[in-house]
């Protein structure tokens, strides 16, 4: 997706296609796009930076445009070949980009214009005048609030669709309103919205942090950096609220061990009713939810409870309490059987990523190609999306081990139900692990534990954001249209009684039974439009589509209070946290008590099997005061239940928050940059999680990025290392989006993850990788291709700067260098970044200690046998060996020479470890104590006896590691063998 992470997003080829609002066939010859550009100023160059969908970009800065036949737009033919579209950037050739805020212009053959930072048309702009007043009859009236903005005047700059923009500094928002507001209504003519920005007129503009405001017809409040359409007049006088909703009914209450659910009948109220207050006896507390339902966990057993209910307002009406409930519960629930974490700090530990099914073939009889299998070209490289399992890593795991690594981040293990979901994101159950992964002999729980036995920690990938589009078996699955009409048999399963779906049973065609999905007929408490009518649109076969026939977020067929209704337009706003990423990827309301207990629930079952940490996906997706609130409680109750409170402490949690930038806050939006993640709430909120979410949006976007809190948690006092102060940690570390944009050269990434250390609780605890199963570095599309050398200097800096390092696998090998990392099933897997491992690892290994290997044979001995390969089992080697290079702090203080060079020391015990590190070039480090210091690369001792000691390095990806003889702490002197960086 052209603004985040689609991972394979397309399924069944015919219905997708068929359900777009328009089809485009490929052409027999080439495609080609006429782009219309007006640049923001008066550029003297104007250059188009451009890749054909699925196709390379051209080479920076891409290729000049011509100016066209009426003044300041500029004009391009560029020829697609057999693509149907293409994304678009711009610049002046020096420096300045025009890249849709960071999303690329995203656009479909035959021509387009863009002006202002959006998409405006696709005809000529210069063909015809436009007109002197907009025909048609559209307006919109804005309203902008000015409370906290310390603005005299507003005015407001706005372009309706297919125009251009008013003049700078736009119009004066000067209708009638009341304080606190300004107003302004705008002849839309036959435009349906527009994009719109606003200024003070003194210079301090308000553009949703470069992404503009969308605003449609009628009537929309602009507040706190959110556009609410369909608003109602906030001057309008309102009179007061003095009715109490009715009173709830039908309370019941269900126990489950320690457990009470309780439920009833919604109250209504002549306004709406805002929430529920219930009191619970013994004891008088009072509980709040925003639901007609409530889950009070972690009750004493065998202790009566008596519940009341009453419903309140916004104004803050209560109703009368319902009549009282009673529950007993039982016995506290036995302790799940299972495994248990290795422990330990996790900043000691490298790791190593794969996707298992991509990884290595332990078990061919469990592999699935699905329903593209054919049309994505794997099946002719007889190469099944699910290919990887268990089994395959429980074989390879001395080889993990013998590369150094001493973790693994593995894919998510959940049921997936989708036609492409090799990958785990797209989760229907996820309190049952995906069988496609597992066999006799090799479940989940089995390795873990053989992980475990060789000394190696599993981290798993989880999804709180969403789930399938088919919906979260044992939360909603939703009902679309389907039947076996002789046209759609292809697609429906014929049902049968008591068949449940299981993608170990393919048919022919690669589908399994999804019989428990379709209805010709509406479903009871059916909410989809116009349900099984004939849309108006066939398939590219010639079928007839219907309505409701595949889910989507504006098509009612999800609860609102379980699944969000709406796809994100800003991914910088609020919105990005409550709506759909993507067509396959169901977005849950995390804000509903029900589903965050459902994901309680499925994430505490694999604590208790023994996982040692969760990578978090899309964590950005979900608002921080619900993860401080709800799901990073949970989390820590649970595992201080199962490993009391120090050793729960060792449960590493590392979330994605993406931010795409190169910047140190996202696009200056707090609420989307990944440090904010790591902290507390500063501030306490409603109780209702969906308005405490807003609230906390807007006061943290107002407070802006000079008012965060900021950590001396990664640094060094001088030479000295200092506790770190974790009282305001969220619990939630993060992978180092900064450095991994970053990463296009090292001394860049090294520069720039410094300067963000001071906003992140603890950068020492960040994850840190060059490139992914998603992007590469400045959001590149293909893997890292920089090079051998490029790479040997990119692992030595996260291998010895602050953080925890991981690789993707096959890096070491540069394995799929410069290739598309995923294409979803239009191009084969072999071809891309994900492509199956296995062939490179065939063969026995075996290995004596983390980077060591003792025997290997076959293609296993060729891999380990590569440069990179000796380069990290050194490195991993070395980190092991000194504290202060997996747990320090670091200063840069009276260091000279050197791009990459830094102090670090960690301190805690018996243990103080203190080490000098220049990476590729030689640097010189002044005020260090004074005293012995032995290099771990090459054995030098140099005795410091003036506060000044030279490293010298001559070749990149070297580098020296000086670490002091301290009392109890002597230097270990060198550590492993010269290999061909590293020497």
């Amino acid at each position: 997706m052209p603004r985040r992470r689609r991972r394979v997003l397309l399924v069944v080829l015919s219905l997708i296609a068929a359900l777009l609002p328009a089809v485009r066939a490929l052409a027999a010859t080439g495609n080609s796009l006429t782009v219309y550009y007006k640049p923001p100023s008066a550029w003297s160059t104007v250059n188009v930076h451009w890749a054909p969908n699925g196709g390379a970009w051209t080479a920076v800065p891409g290729v000049p445009m011509s100016a066209a036949s009426c003044a300041g737009w500029y004009t391009k033919l560029l020829d697609l070949g057999s693509a149907t579209g293409a994304q678009l950037t711009f610049n002046n050739g020096s420096g300045v980009w025009d890249n849709h805020s960071g999303a690329n212009y995203s656009v479909t053959a035959g021509s387009v214009a863009i002006t202002g930072n959006a998409i405006v048309g696709t005809a000529d702009p210069c063909a015809t005048a436009p007109p002197s007043s907009p025909p048609g009859g559209n307006a919109a009236t804005v309203f902008y609030a000015t409370a906290g903005t310390g603005w005299t005047s507003v005015n407001i700059h706005y372009a309706p669709d297919g125009e251009a923009w008013t003049a700078v500094p736009g119009v004066a928002m000067n209708e009638t309103a009341c304080t606190g507001w300004v107003k302004k209504t705008v002849q839309l003519g036959a435009a349906s919205g527009m994009q719109a920005v606003f200024n003070n007129g003194s210079g301090v503009w308000d553009n949703n942090h470069g992404a503009n405001y969308r605003i449609g017809a009628g009537t929309t409040r602009v507040s706190g950096g959110v556009a609410t359409g369909n608003a109602t007049d906030p001057c309008t006088a309102v009179p007061p609220d003095t009715t109490a909703p009715t009173v709830p009914a039908n309370v019941t209450a269900g126990v489950d061990h320690v457990t009470v659910t309780l439920g009833w009948s919604a109250s209504s109220d002549d306004r709406g009713v805002t929430g529920y207050q219930i009191t619970r006896n013994p004891g008088g507390n009072v509980l709040t939810t925003a639901y007609n339902s409530y889950i009070d966990g972690s009750l004493a057993p065998h202790t009566a409870y008596t519940y009341t209910v009453r419903a309140v307002d916004a104004a803050g009406n209560l109703s009368a309490a319902s009549g009282p409930v009673t529950a007993t519960t039982g016995d506290a629930p036995p302790l799940p059987p299972g495994g248990t974490m290795l422990g330990g700090d996790p900043r000691k530990e490298s790791i190593y990523f794969v996707l298992t099914a991509r990884f290595y073939d332990g078990d061919a009889s469990n592999d699935r190609g699905g329903s593209q299998n054919v049309r994505s070209g794997n099946a002719a490289n007889n190469d099944p999306m699910f290919r990887g399992d268990f089994k395959g890593l429980v074989d390879k795991l001395d080889y993990i081990k013998g590369l150094g690594f001493s973790a693994i981040w593995i894919t998510p293990v959940v049921l997936n139900r989708s036609d492409y979901d090799y990958h785990g994101y797209h989760g229907w159950d996820f309190y049952r692990v995906d069988p496609r992964l597992e066999s006799p002999g090799a479940s989940y729980q089995d390795l873990i534990d053989a992980a475990h036995a060789k000394g190696l920690k599993i981290y798993q990938d989880v999804v709180y954001n969403h789930s399938s589009r088919w919906g979260a078996n044992g939360l909603f699955v939703p009902t679309v249209w389907g039947a076996r009409d002789g046209q759609w048999d292809w697609m429906y399963s014929e049902k049968v009684p008591g068949a449940v779906y299981d993608p170990m049973q393919e048919n022919s065609l690669g589908r399994a039974y999804n019989g428990d999905l379709w209805s010709t007929t509406a479903p009871p408490g059916n909410t989809c439009p116009n349900y099984g009518l004939p849309n108006g649109q066939v398939s590219p076969e010639g079928y007839t589509i219907h309505n409701c026939q595949w889910p989507s977020p504006t098509a009612k067929m999800f609860p609102a209070s379980l699944y969000h209704q709406c796809w994100i337009g800003n991914w910088e706003g609020e919105d990005s946290r409550s709506c759909w990423l993507a067509d396959d990827l169901a977005d849950f309301n995390t804000e509903n008590p029900v589903v965050q207990q459902y994901l309680i629930g499925a994430y505490n079952s694999y604590i208790d099997m023994g996982v040692d940490g969760f990578r978090v996906d899309t964590a950005v997706h979900i608002p921080r005061v619900t993860w401080n609130r709800r799901f990073l409680p949970a989390l820590q109750q649970h595992l201080v239940q199962k490993y009391g409170a120090e050793k729960a402490k060792d449960f590493y949690v590392f979330g994605e928050v993406a931010a795409f930038v190169n910047d140190k806050w996202n696009r200056g939006s707090v609420n989307h940059s990944a440090q904010f993640y790591t902290w507390k709430e500063r501030r306490s909120y409603v109780d209702d999680d969906v308005q405490a979410a807003l609230d906390q949006y807007n006061h943290e976007e107002q407070l802006g990025t000079g008012n965060q809190p900021t950590s001396a948690n990664a640094f060094l006092v001088g030479n000295d290392y200092h506790a770190p102060d974790h009282s305001q940690f969220s619990g939630m570390n993060i992978i180092d989006m900064r450095m991994h944009m970053n990463f296009g050269d090292a001394p860049n990434a090294f520069r720039n993850g410094a300067d963000s250390d001071d906003s992140t609780n603890d950068a020492t605890y960040n994850a840190v990788y060059v490139d992914s199963h998603d992007y590469g570095p400045n959001k590149s599309s293909t893997r890292y291709a920089g090079g051998t050398d490029a790479w040997a200097e990119n692992m030595s800096l996260m291998w010895t700067f602050r953080g925890v390092p991981v690789l993707y696998y096959g890096s070491e090998i540069e394995f799929q260098a410069g290739k598309q990392i995923d294409c979803g099933p239009t191009c084969p897997l072999a071809t891309t970044g994900r492509a199956y491992y296995g062939d490179r690892i065939s063969g026995s290994v075996v290995a004596s200690d983390y980077g060591v290997v003792s025997t290997s044979s076959g293609a296993v001995a060729t891999t380990l046998s590569q440069p990179l390969v000796k380069h990290l089992q050194r490195l991993n080697q070395i980190r092991r060996a000194i504290p202060a290079l997996q747990m320090g702090q670091y200063s840069t203080s009276g260091v000279t020479g050197s791009q990459i060079a830094f102090k670090r020391r960690y301190t805690s015990g018996s243990v103080d470890s203190f080490v000098l590190v220049t990476i590729s070039s030689t640097a010189t480090f002044t005020g260090i104590p004074n005293g012995t210091y032995t290099d771990a690369v090459t054995g030098d001792v140099k005795v410091v006896t003036n506060g000044t000691l030279t490293a010298t390095v001559s070749s990149k990806g070297d580098l020296r590691a000086y670490v002091l003889s301290l009392p109890g702490n002597p230097a270990p002197g060198k550590i492993g063998s010269d290999g061909p960086y590293l020497r």
